[in-house]
């Protein structure tokens, strides 16, 4: 009887230091979310307050009894952002397909073909991540100078269109396919592209949406090459809208319409990552397996 009792007593105390450990964790998850939301929060809610509001405000308010929405009209009338928008959406769509295409393929010929000088070869590709971004923007830039392609959108595309960690990525994952699959379907005569279409590429999808969101991440995002190539506003696209705002639209000082944009220009972005956040996850987890 001693002896359940003292059981019993072991077991509350394991309980109660297990909702203690769990609390704690939830309250350090919940001041770590205020931490990273209060930005989104802050930039939210200086796009609705009035421009004479927000600067008669020698102490910054958490909150405004008077929202207004005539920031959001004045981002999109003192600039074309709605031309800016359509360009970036081009340029995303456009970059995003080219690169799947390229590193696909080249993932594929460095994970199941075999030819003189593969490992080299990679071994090249990868030494390619050493090089400072710096150089490589030089590079390109001169590139496409020489080519007369500034103010065009191949200019802007063209430079974006490989990613030597993207072939890493994803070779990574087609190695994890088993060998035995490949002889198989090439025992019935199944070709490369074929195999590759039907086979791989549903096997290794999370870790194609991973890429691709990422990759879109980073166009959606790009400011210093369409800054360097482009000084033609047809071609402009969102970071340098806001640029514009800022400069040209309603000078330095009108901080809630350029808060105003940002929310424009981040809302597509939060709801693509809401949409596809379970194969996110899959993909990063399943990149980071191995046999």
């Amino acid at each position: 009887m001693e002896q359940r009792m003292n059981f019993d007593k072991i077991e509350k105390n394991a309980r109660a230091r297990q909702i203690c450990v769990r609390a704690i964790t939830y309250v350090l998850l919940a001041f770590w979310a205020v931490i990273v939301l209060f930005p989104f929060y802050w930039m939210l809610l200086t796009s609705v307050k009035s421009y004479s509001a927000y600067n008669s405000e020698y102490v910054p308010k958490f909150y405004t009894l008077s929202p207004t929405l005539q920031n959001y009209k004045d981002a999109f009338t003192a600039v074309p952002l709605g031309r800016y928008l359509l360009n970036t959406f081009l340029f995303t769509v456009i970059t995003t397909v080219i690169m799947l295409v390229v590193i696909t393929l080249a993932a594929f010929a460095f994970a199941r073909l075999e030819f003189r000088g593969k490992n080299i070869a990679f071994l090249l590709i990868l030494s390619l991540m050493m090089i400072p971004n710096e150089l490589v923007i030089i590079t390109n830039y001169m590139t496409i100078t020489n080519l007369d392609m500034r103010n065009t959108f191949p200019g802007l595309i063209l430079p974006s269109v490989m990613s030597v960690f993207y072939i890493y990525l994803l070779k990574e994952n087609f190695e994890q396919i088993p060998d035995s699959l490949y002889l198989a379907a090439k025992v019935d005569g199944t070709s490369d592209l074929k195999y590759l279409l039907k086979v791989m590429l549903p096997i290794t999808k999370p870790t194609l949406v991973t890429i691709t969101i990422l990759k879109v991440i980073e166009c959606w995002n790009s400011y210093v090459w369409p800054r360097l190539v482009t000084d033609d506003e047809n071609y402009y696209l969102v970071s340098n809208g806001i640029q514009e705002i800022r400069e040209n639209g309603f000078g330095r000082e009108n901080i809630p319409a350029m808060m105003a944009a940002v929310v424009v220009i981040s809302v597509p972005l939060i709801v693509l990552f809401l949409v596809f956040r379970k194969q996110v996850m899959a993909g990063v987890s399943r990149g980071g397996l191995k046999g």
